[in-house]
């Protein structure tokens, strides 16, 4: 059944990371309180093996085991990117540029609209108000920081999404923000501008009611990538889900409100989002790989008024911080896939976008078709001013502060290419670009911990093309491996590598 597909259904996405030797299953018993948080983020940080935890201390009922990295890397260089891939029915040993592709390809195409069925899985059990209590169940605490308190700081919330709808019904949000257990019946968490959450949030604030929402977790791999993409304000992400996989994906109406999660969702949680009331959230170890323990900040609650769930459920747990996790393939990537999508809607030269890791995903480098660039007659000043007040004044450059602009000599894919190209031909100051007026990312810590506006400016394109790239073209050699030699003497060296006693570097 399509519905039962890895893509379509998380319970099958983890059986296809054990069929690839993707998986560690740990049947002792696992402390929830940052044990199980210390082995998820050694994983993201020696591209180990996704941890699926199956004996959680204080897990009963069937709530719930934890499937820790779902999004990282793997260490076999061949399928480096194929937990991303098996989220979008990619072969395991896809590039990361055909991961893009996929996530853009349903632009420009009609939406397939979900397909509305009578239950699902996610309702196999079904806790009402008083059946459950948020503090007794085995969610994890990932970094001793967290929450700043010994009791506080669990995150259920790091890898499902949010479902909210405009007051008017036109509009149905997935999207993906933390969220923190505040007490038995409530979670806290950062609904922050310009977010669309906190768009419809406003919405609804101007009704004078709460919102209605509920969170999915372990939903279909599609669908959590779309929650990831920074797709345009009204896009309603089960249509694009339908659109890029081909198929309408099942959808089941919560218990107590009127909306739909996917039908064999993990864990749902149903209630709603205050538009008033607040409570502590935070420190929380965050994306760039930072925690700093005074971050405690007032963020809006959740109350939760009933919980339904798969047998034997699990969790998805993304344990943010220091390359590489969740927050950088998915965020990063899928941002520099719009990126790329907006300069190209607006007529610019662009061939390919990505957002290099070790940015900590701050970072997007664009690579230009230098012949098309000759072309347009123009100069660093203006090409470079119409890049960024694309990017910096649109929600896909939210959380980008640097782009890179290179050459199409230059593999933006390839870190090692685009440092070159930065450190050689931007030179500091005077081919760059500074916008100090536009939104800025406040979990950056030069933002939200540096000396100036926390959430304004900070960000540049960083032109990294010479001159003669605008009027007449390369006029340089890469002194490389595959540009100073001969085609067919490469070939010669390469075909007796090994039998001279080097490791094939593949």
């Amino acid at each position: 059944m399509p519905q039962d597909l890895p893509h379509m259904n998380f319970r099958s996405f983890v059986e296809a990371l054990k069929d690839d030797g993707d998986l560690v299953e740990i049947n002792k018993e696992i402390n929830p309180y940052l044990e199980a948080g210390a082995i998820i983020r050694k994983v993201c940080e020696t591209d180990d093996k996704a941890p699926l935890f199956n004996n959680l201390k204080g897990a009963k009922n069937g709530l719930f085991r934890i499937l820790g990295a779902p999004g990282s890397l793997r260490r076999d260089k061949s399928q480096k990117y194929g937990r991303l891939a098996r989220h979008l029915a990619l072969e395991p040993t896809s590039s990361m540029k055909q991961i893009m592709d996929k996530m853009l390809s349903a632009k420009g195409v009609a939406p397939i609209p979900p397909n509305i069925v009578q239950t699902g899985s996610c309702k196999e059990n079904i806790l009402r108000e008083g059946e459950f209590d948020l503090t007794t169940m085995p969610v994890p605490k990932l970094h001793q920081a967290d929450g700043g308190a010994k009791d506080r700081g669990k995150y259920i919330q790091t890898y499902g999404m949010h479902v909210v709808q405009s007051p008017d019904g036109k509009w149905t949000n997935w999207s993906i923000a933390r969220a923190m257990v505040d007490d038995k019946n409530h979670l806290v968490g950062l609904v922050m501008s310009p977010q669309h959450i906190w768009q419809i949030q406003q919405m609804w604030k101007k009704e004078g009611k709460d919102v209605p929402w509920s969170l999915a977790l372990g939903v279909p791999p599609a669908a959590i990538m779309a929650a990831s993409m920074p797709l345009p304000d009204g896009c309603t992400e089960a249509g694009y889900v339908g659109a890029m996989t081909g198929q309408a994906l099942d959808v089941v109406k919560c218990e107590t409100n009127d909306l739909y999660v996917p039908a064999n969702s993990e864990i749902v949680l149903e209630g709603t989002l205050s538009i008033s009331e607040t409570g502590p959230e935070g420190p929380f170890g965050e994306m760039h790989g930072y925690v700093f323990p005074a971050d405690t900040h007032p963020w809006p609650r959740y109350e939760v008024n009933t919980i339904t769930h798969r047998n034997d459920a699990i969790l998805p747990v993304s344990c943010c911080g220091r390359l590489t996790d969740e927050t950088h393939t998915l965020i990063g990537s899928l941002a520099a896939a719009e990126i790329r999508q907006v300069l190209q809607d607006a007529g610019l030269p662009i061939k390919e976008t990505f957002a290099p890791f070790e940015s900590q995903v701050t970072w997007v480098a664009i690579q230009v078709d230098t012949e098309k660039l000759r072309a347009m007659k123009t100069n660093s000043a203006d090409f470079c001013k119409k890049i960024g007040d694309l990017v910096f004044s649109h929600k896909v450059g939210y959380t980008i502060h640097r782009l890179v602009v290179v050459g199409d000599d230059i593999d933006v894919y390839d870190f090692k290419d685009v440092m070159w190209a930065f450190t050689t031909r931007c030179r500091p100051k005077d081919d760059e670009y500074f916008y100090s007026d536009c939104l800025g990312f406040a979990l950056i810590p030069y933002m939200s911990h540096g000396a100036f506006a926390p959430a304004k400016g900070g960000k540049v394109v960083s032109d990294a093309l010479l001159p003669v790239e605008y009027t007449t073209g390369q006029n340089w050699e890469a002194a490389d491996y595959r540009n100073s030699y001969p085609r067919e003497l490469q070939k010669k060296v390469d075909d007796d590598w090994e039998n001279m006693g080097f490791r094939n570097s593949s």
